[in-house]
């Protein structure tokens, strides 16, 4: 018996440790696996498209994969936080291939510099990229002294990081800047801006395979073809930026916080609207700031709301209401009016009918409201019924609204038990008639 339990031992022994020894073994293969992060970004250039590139650097460098890919498709934006990106992917141990995906994507204006920055470029057939000239927040073209400055900077980052592609990209990344121009994916390839063209992530990794880069300094070898893939993707803060960077949303959020002060100034006391406005318009303000909106047409907006609130006041028929409208929808156009985002005629139209409807129906209640007797105090006693508590001769006791109160009957003498309407109050002493009469 003793000799059977030392051979079950053994064999259980055996066992454990052939299973201890699979583990390992599956646990090295998967720590010496290959992992490349794949990140994808849709929209304008903007501080959300800055923090999901620097968590997923960080989120690379820690399971030390073999590279990043940075999916773009982006009309352009900041140029401030193009070149915090640019320096970003530069200072990242993990190398950064940069991809312009999927088909029909562009990496316009200061896409064309995140695309330069990256250790590797590609791009998907059917897509774009260039026009990086520098232009204001209104889209217009800047003055001679400040665009020559600008495009004489953009183009210096343009060279420099296309330097080492070769003198035909050096020369097209200039020319993206001080021309505008902009190329397909073949001919960004024919002049060496990027590296490959790719119809989808295997392929590009395929492509790419052995490919040499440097990374801070040192050459390195990337292994690519039997890497395995893990997605990083935007979270719910970065996502509700993206959100905001959009000019319909941005409207939304202005007319919403506008409407809700202008709303808590004329009936005050609730607070709700308050609050509500003023956290709408810093969101607002935000968006404004990550669309890099023209600050002039504020003005105009503003001039809209003053027009509503004298319409409240001097009751012009309409006129003043149709001039406010038509200032908004002027204002927000030129807000909106930017480079990289079309205005948004349907929202700023519906809102600007929303608020010439607001004024006219839903502020003009609140200030009819305000004219009305009050429903509480003295005066809201007047006209109130109630029945005689005692013999009214002519002084007694009156029940009204579930009070007792010291009465006086005006003009004749009231029984106990009858009924009795207020005629007038001074301090808590009511004046009251027989309801019959």
């Amino acid at each position: 018996m003793i000799t059977l339990l030392v051979r079950l031992q053994k064999r259980l022994l055996w066992l454990l440790l052939a299973m201890l020894l699979l583990v390992s073994s599956g646990t090295v293969q998967a720590q010496s696996g290959q992992k490349v992060v794949f990140m994808q970004y849709e929209g304008a250039v903007t501080p959300a498209m800055l923090t999901y590139l620097q968590r997923g650097l960080v989120f690379a460098e820690g399971m030390q994969a073999e590279a990043v890919i940075f999916a773009i498709d982006t009309p352009g934006g900041s140029v401030d936080i193009t070149r915090q990106i640019s320096q970003a992917m530069q200072q990242s141990t993990v190398p950064v291939i940069v991809y312009v995906y999927p088909a029909r994507a562009w990496a316009a204006s200061a896409g064309t510099i995140i695309t330069l920055s990256g250790n590797l470029a590609a791009m998907a057939p059917e897509t774009f990229i260039g026009a990086a000239s520098p232009v204001s927040s209104s889209g217009a073209d800047l003055p001679d002294t400040a665009k020559h400055k600008e495009e004489e900077a953009l183009a210096a980052l343009a060279r420099s990081l296309a330097e080492r592609r070769g003198a035909a990209a050096v020369a097209w990344a200039a020319e993206t800047v001080l021309s505008a121009q902009a190329s397909t994916a073949e001919e960004a390839l024919a002049v060496g801006a990027i590296d490959v063209i790719a119809r989808d992530v295997p392929d590009l990794l395929s492509q790419l395979d052995q490919a040499v880069v440097v990374v801070q300094g040192q050459t390195r070898t990337l292994h690519l073809a039997d890497a395995g893939v893990e997605t990083f993707s935007v979270n719910w803060i970065e996502k509700m930026l993206r959100v905001l960077s959009n000019p319909a949303v941005a409207a939304i959020l202005l007319t919403l916080g506008l409407n809700a002060i202008l709303y808590e100034l004329s009936a005050p006391g609730g607070y709700v609207a308050g609050g509500v406005g003023v956290i709408s318009l810093i969101l607002a303000f935000y968006s404004l700031g990550t669309l890099e909106a023209n600050y002039a047409g504020l003005a105009f907006i503003a001039v809209a709301f003053i027009l509503f609130i004298v319409e409240l006041k001097a009751h012009t028929g309409g006129i003043l209401t149709a001039a406010g409208v038509g200032a908004f929808v002027l204002g927000s156009a030129i807000l909106f009016n930017t480079p990289f985002f079309a205005v948004p005629w349907a929202t700023i139209i519906g809102l600007a009918l929303a608020m010439g409807l607001f004024v006219a129906l839903g502020l003009t209640a609140v200030l009819r409201t305000q004219k009305k007797p009050p429903v509480w105090g003295g005066e809201s006693l007047t006209g109130r019924q109630g029945q005689a508590h005692s013999d009214l001769d002519p002084e007694g006791m009156v029940y009204v609204m579930g009070e007792l109160w010291g009465a006086t009957a005006v003009d004749e003498t009231i029984a106990s038990g009858e009924a009795v309407v207020v005629v007038g109050r001074q301090g808590n002493h009511l004046s009251v008639r027989r309801l019959s009469s």
